[in-house]
């Protein structure tokens, strides 16, 4: 398939993600048209990158989130120009390359991921999409990184059994969390978390989802 057949099926997927109501402001349809999903899925899996399923990539049991999903978590995080963004769980390295477009040069995007296999796979993907400053970092992303907080926005793209102390500890006043939580093998839940400026911090459900188990320190052991 040809770079024209793989724009034509990004924007059909577009379409259909605005008129199914995942899609619900101009600058997420703007870095979806514009970031190329098929230089982010697995080379076996090229011809199904605008599929709305999840798609294996390179790792142990590790899958890419469908773009409905992606969209969502968009939708959710309000991420903004000059905003810091931590996400853990970072796979394919592609809600990285959306976050970059939307924070822009005065922002900065921090990814983490634990699997040396899909680490390697999701960092030379952004470098050959042309992402290269973004921090992508091999380690245990319940812990954070303390280095760079604190953040703006923290996305956990993995199912925690609870949104880890640390991380909260690393969001500013006024920042949220969006994470995973639930067990290994359903009831999870896609959980919005809003540090008030006094520290105090208020959750949210938003809807169920199933993802995979995160690892590490405040992981799934």
């Amino acid at each position: 398939m040809n770079e024209k057949e793989f724009e034509h099926q990004r924007k059909e997927m577009v379409e259909s993600l605005k008129k199914m109501g995942y899609i619900k402001s101009k600058e997420i349809e703007k870095v979806m048209l514009k970031v190329k999903r098929e230089e982010f899925v697995a080379p076996e899996n090229k011809l199904n990158a605008y599929l709305d399923m999840p798609l294996p990539i390179p790792g142990d049991a590790v899958t890419m989130s469908a773009p409905h999903m992606h969209a969502i978590c968009l939708s959710v995080l309000e991420l903004k120009s000059g905003d810091k963004f931590l996400e853990i769980g970072a796979g394919s390295g592609i809600l990285q390359a959306y976050a970059r477009e939307i924070v822009g040069k005065k922002g900065k995007v921090v990814g983490i991921e634990i699997g040396p296999e899909t680490y390697e796979f999701g960092k030379k993907n952004l470098e050959r999409a042309g992402y290269k400053d973004v921090k992508f970092v091999l380690a245990d992303g319940s812990e954070g990184s303390p280095e760079d907080a604190p953040f703006d926005k923290i996305l956990i793209s993995a199912a925690c059994p609870d949104i880890p102390k640390p991380l909260i500890d690393q969001l500013k006043p006024d920042g949220s969390i969006v994470a995973v939580v639930g067990s290994l093998h359903g009831d999870q839940q896609l959980v919005s978390l809003k540090k008030t400026k006094d520290g105090k911090t208020i959750r949210k459900n938003i809807l169920p989802v199933i993802f995979v188990a995160m690892r590490g320190k405040y992981g799934w052991k």
